[in-house]
């Protein structure tokens, strides 16, 4: 599907507000609300649009500390050990990278015990975990789920 600016618009719109009524969108990019309603299932058909997200804050759930975790995995181990990390509690994000780490993950825990207890008992014990770097995220200047549209 080709984007032209009016879908551009919608989801420049839609990043800032996704509960935003079709009314309004129409008004802001001066076309009917028919017409956004059925270009908004034209992207969500496409998967251009994949979901619609509430952000919660991890601390007002119990989630105070936060890392980002470094993960060499033995050759051949990669899509095991990405299958494992899918279902370990407080992983939040998996990256597969370039460089001197094979995975990168984003992880959620209560607290340093917590989060101790995530790596020595449930990131390490992978098949084929072969060294980690943990690095706690002390605080967050920037956290944008908007991509340049």
């Amino acid at each position: 599907m080709q984007l032209d600016e009016t879908n551009r618009s919608i989801l420049r719109i839609l990043q800032s507000d996704a509960r935003k009524p079709f009314s309004e969108i129409a008004r802001e990019i001066e076309m009917s609300s028919a017409t956004v309603h059925d270009r908004v299932g034209q992207l969500e058909d496409e998967e251009i649009i994949q979901g619609y997200h509430t952000k919660v804050d991890p601390r007002a759930v119990g989630y105070g500390t936060s890392a980002v975790v470094g993960l060499r995995i033995e050759q051949g181990e990669e899509d095991s050990a990405v299958n494992r990390l899918r279902n370990i509690e407080g992983v939040q994000e998996i990256h597969l990278t370039t460089g001197e780490w094979d995975v990168v993950l984003r992880v959620y825990a209560e607290d340093t015990d917590h989060l101790r207890e995530l790596m020595f008992d449930n990131i390490a014990r992978i098949e084929g975990f072969s060294r980690s770097q943990t690095m706690v995220i002390l605080g967050s200047e920037l956290e944008s789920h908007s991509l340049p549209i």
